[in-house]
């Protein structure tokens, strides 16, 4: 007991700052480890794809493209029944973690994996394609969406996609193609507005959705883009593998920060007690014999 109302003091103050230290920076690490773990995704997709033969992308992507040119003909399907919902779930499935695909939006610098569906356990740390829409694939007739958070402070997913503006590009790679997308429609529409959502005929779109107004979220914003002629290639570029590396970089650029801070804080908690044992010895020193019958006589 004597210890800890010594050093309670002390304590109590490491326990703050330890707190608002934590508090200050789970954002940014949340944002990291979320982002790490979006690339290492994005690099295990791409090995994935890598372990396939020319047969098999035809293959997959030959059923996938049925399923568009299928969406072209009925038009989207927002209500699945348990048939159709399993054929989805079937569509550009090379694991069982869902992953379909992954998207690259330079302008505000997020690649990011694509899962089937957009129930909140994906939204929450990457982004949905949005069941009965056309599979990011491509195609005439074909209509892809996507959907995303905004403002999670776990995860940085389409907080800045509004940012893009009109003639601004993305790309989709799905196996071993990867389409690009200009953006040429950005609409703020509600929640039950599924007008801007529909398949065109000869045209090949794909729509970023996300809520809006930021942190209110009564609306949604829709940035639709077209797919630019000639753009198709190879998957699996070195760029990938430079996203995972800079998810290691965070950290390190932090350390310096958060030493010099832990510093500080022991050096001004090493002067408190400094002031404290001096104090203990002043009072020892002269006030210890105003208790004494010397003292008194003093």
């Amino acid at each position: 007991m004597k210890w800890l109302k010594k050093h309670g003091v002390t304590l109590a103050l490491i326990a703050v700052v330890a707190v608002g230290l934590g508090l200050l920076l789970y954002p940014t690490f949340s944002d990291w480890w979320n982002g790490f773990h979006q690339s290492r995704a994005v690099m295990s997709y791409a090995d994935s794809v890598s372990k396939l033969n020319e047969k098999e992308y035809k293959k997959i992507l030959k059923k996938a493209s049925d399923y568009n040119k299928k969406l072209a003909r009925t038009g989207m399907i927002w209500k699945m029944s348990g048939e159709q919902e399993a054929d989805y779930e079937s569509q550009l499935k090379l694991t069982d973690d869902g992953i379909m695909g992954y998207i690259n939006i330079p302008k505000i610098n997020v690649q990011l994996p694509i899962y089937h569906g957009t129930d909140e356990k994906v939204l929450q740390v990457a982004i949905g394609h949005l069941a009965g829409t056309s599979l990011p694939v491509g195609g005439k007739g074909s209509h892809c969406v996507v959907s995303g958070h905004r403002g999670l402070p776990s995860a940085r997913l389409f907080t800045d996609i509004d940012k893009i503006k009109e003639g601004d590009t993305w790309t989709m790679t799905v196996l071993n193609q990867t389409i690009t997308y200009e953006c040429d429609q950005i609409r703020i529409v509600k929640p039950t507005d599924l007008s801007d959502l529909t398949i065109e005929p000869g045209k090949d779109y794909c729509t970023l959705v996300t809520c809006t107004p930021y942190g209110i979220n009564t609306h949604r914003l829709l940035v639709r883009g077209h797919r630019t002629a000639g753009q198709q290639g190879d998957a699996l570029v070195t760029a990938d593998a430079l996203r995972i590396d800079s998810a290691y970089v965070i950290p390190f650029a932090c350390a310096p920060i958060l030493l010099i801070f832990f510093i500080v804080t022991m050096r001004q908690i090493g002067r408190y007690q400094k002031r404290r044992k001096r104090w203990e010895e002043i009072k020892q020193e002269f006030g210890g014999k105003e208790d004494t019958e010397e003292g008194r006589q003093e």
